[in-house]
């Protein structure tokens, strides 16, 4: 569904900025330049945003973000960005099938995406898997914009198929609000032995101050201090966030202030300097994250 809803925007897009040319290429050339130069720039404009609301609410936050890094974070997420928001995920999100090799009993990997993204996200991290000949299921979370809730099914699904295929529970890798649906798969599905560890990059497990400004259902439910988020604190096992590995970072421009992407008692790992969506294929990242699956503590 988000692919489809993502290529149907592009194509939108395209179409507006191909007319505005069009009218304007005899007429005003330079309105028609303006027109591509302001489609082009508008997702790193937006983005601009963000990372100074990022700046200024992590005030309070040690270690507060330098402009220097900010500005470097920007730059890349704005070119990262349009590979995974206007060709990965709306165009390629099925270029990595799920894998699960007949006799390879090591462990596998359950991924789960984030808001307003899809399987394609992980595509990086499955080609890895993929020459390693490793087990992996990516799931969809759809409705895209329903309750956090609703997904708790289909992890369940992702997680009985690589534990089938591997006879051993798998790890669960979650980017941003996947982070928060695999905490809720864990209070419905979450027998002992059910999961190996889960690791977030960038999830907000406390909320996010742009939550606020969020109208779907699992936009909602991720605003600081709102209800969900409580019952979710209530009902936790802290005893089950050892087994938690908690990525966060102070230029991250979605999940700000830096605390709220952090668990108590979890292994809270900084990655600072990186951006939101850079934060999931930095190279550090990524190698410390694999390396988790064959960690036996």
């Amino acid at each position: 569904m988000i692919a489809r809803l993502q290529r149907a925007l592009l194509l939108v897009a395209a179409l507006v900025v191909a007319a505005w040319c069009a009218y304007w290429a005899r007429r005003a050339p330079a309105l028609a330049w303006t027109a591509l130069v302001a489609a082009a720039l508008a997702h790193a404009a937006w983005l601009a945003v963000e990372f100074i609301a990022c700046r200024s609410v992590n005030q309070g936050h040690p270690p507060r973000p330098r402009s220097a890094a900010l500005v470097r974070a920007w730059g890349a997420e704005s070119l990262l960005a349009v590979r995974v928001f206007g060709w990965r995920q709306p165009f390629r999100a099925d270029a990595v099938p799920d894998q699960l090799p007949d006799g390879d009993r090591r462990r596998g990997i359950v991924f789960i995406h984030g808001f307003c993204c899809n399987r394609g996200f992980w595509t990086p991290w499955l080609r890895v898997l993929q020459r390693e000949g490793r087990a992996f299921v990516a799931v969809n979370l759809e409705p895209p914009f329903g309750s956090i809730d609703s997904y708790a099914g289909t992890i369940e699904a992702a997680v009985q198929r690589v534990r089938a295929a591997t006879g051993q529970a798998p790890m669960l890798v979650c980017h941003s609000m996947g982070g928060l649906a695999a905490r809720a798969w864990l209070r419905e599905h979450g027998h002992a032995g059910a999961v190996h560890r889960i690791v977030t990059l960038g999830t907000p497990h406390a909320g996010t101050w742009l939550a606020r400004f969020g109208r779907s259902t699992n936009g909602r439910e991720m605003r600081i201090g709102g209800d969900w988020l409580q019952r979710m604190a209530a009902d936790a096992d802290s005893a089950r966030h050892s087994r938690f590995t908690c990525w966060y970072s102070n230029c991250d421009n979605i999940v700000f202030p830096t605390p709220t992407a952090m668990l108590p008692g979890a292994d809270n790992r900084p990655a600072h300097g990186l951006a939101h969506v850079e934060m999931a294929f930095d190279a550090r990242v990524m190698r410390e994250t694999l390396a988790l699956l064959d960690d036996d503590e």
